[in-house]
């Protein structure tokens, strides 16, 4: 829904342990020699994250209620980047430093157009932090860095195969990812780097790419670009997002040319308007839908979230047409709770 469908890891036996039973090969393992910028620094900036979601939240179904993963340090004030699936919902969020320091965290924001979690540690992390770059600075082919806590055992050289559009199946569309192999096996919320060491993107998935013409796994990356506008919210103290995307709670995947409704949230928006699984979505308001990617973008062309979207699908060969009142995917999730 928010994310991949692999089943985040328990935390064992504490939000304190740390996740220190595999390293990647000392082949793909970088070397401080080898790069422009100070690598144990870079290291030292990233927190392993482990957060508590409740039992009955709307997202422990399908991600867990024991998420763990990485953040990213990202200033001064000790503000963590992350992506935000690991802590939607989250009652309970630790943050571990290289050093073995333990913070809770606050989630202060889960941003659903981005993808992006941020956390304020409410204690200190004393960790270095990473400056950002862009993604305008990267091209195919580079020669990359992705880093996760835990040292250097836990991070690789990789290459940037792509940087292209990319929509999700749980209503999620960026206009440029950026996709690298070979892949981190602890990709969530891992930090991409460029040669400078600069963070130019958090990884969210394990994908399949063509990589020098074989299938390959690779990760996906979201482009640090899309988090300025959100600090610079967070900095003037208002939040100037545009009104909630329409969502409609249909996981719908491309297949042999055609857009399928694989699943539906529960008591979701099409779930009640009449949306079935194993539905073919033809079009939104008469307009036929030719990619999952142009799907979304006739459903959020038809207004805010709450406006209702006329919808054309194809069901054991008849033509059915059915008006799925939207709603804000936000209403849906439990709040944080600080005490």
């Amino acid at each position: 829904m928010h994310g991949h469908r692999r089943e985040p890891r328990s935390c064992q036996n504490s939000p304190m342990a740390e996740s220190q039973e595999w390293a990647a090969p000392e082949s793909l393992q970088p070397s401080p020699d080898e790069l422009q910028f100070d690598l144990p620094r870079a290291l030292d900036a990233m927190v392993q994250l482990r957060a508590i979601v409740p039992d009955d939240a709307f997202t422990a179904g399908i991600l867990g209620t024991e998420r763990s993963g990485y953040g990213a340090v990202i200033g001064d004030s000790g503000l963590v980047l992350t992506i935000g699936y690991l802590i939607t919902e989250a009652s309970t969020i630790w943050l571990t430093t290289n050093r073995g320091d333990v913070v809770s965290g606050w989630p202060i924001l889960y941003d659903q157009v981005t993808g992006f979690g941020l956390i304020q540690p409410l204690g200190k992390l004393n960790t270095p932090w990473l400056e950002r770059g862009s993604i305008a600075g990267v091209e195919v082919g580079d020669v990359l860095t992705v880093i996760g806590h835990g040292g250097r055992a836990h991070a690789i050289k990789t290459r940037l195969v792509d940087k292209r559009e990319f929509a999700g199946y749980w209503e999620y569309l960026l206009d440029t990812a950026l996709f690298t192999s070979p892949a981190h096996p602890e990709w969530s919320g891992a930090a991409l780097l460029d040669t400078d060491g600069r963070l130019v993107g958090i990884g969210s998935l394990l994908v399949q790419e063509e990589v020098d013409g074989k299938k390959s796994h690779a990760n996906m990356f979201v482009p640090i670009d899309l988090v300025e506008p959100i600090l610079a919210d967070l900095d003037s103290g208002k939040r100037n997002a545009p009104a909630p995307r329409p969502w409609l709670g249909m996981y719908t995947q491309e297949a042999d040319g055609n857009l399928v409704v694989a699943g539906l949230a529960p008591d979701g928006p099409a779930e009640r308007g009449g949306v079935r699984q194993g539905d073919l979505v033809l079009g939104v308001a008469g307009a036929r839908a030719r990619g999952l990617a142009e799907f979304f973008k006739l459903v959020w062309r038809q207004g805010a979230a709450g406006v209702e979207v006329p919808l054309s699908l194809a069901r054991a060969g008849d033509v059915l047409r059915v008006n799925v009142k939207s709603a804000d995917r936000n209403d849906f999730l439990k709040k944080p709770d600080l005490h």
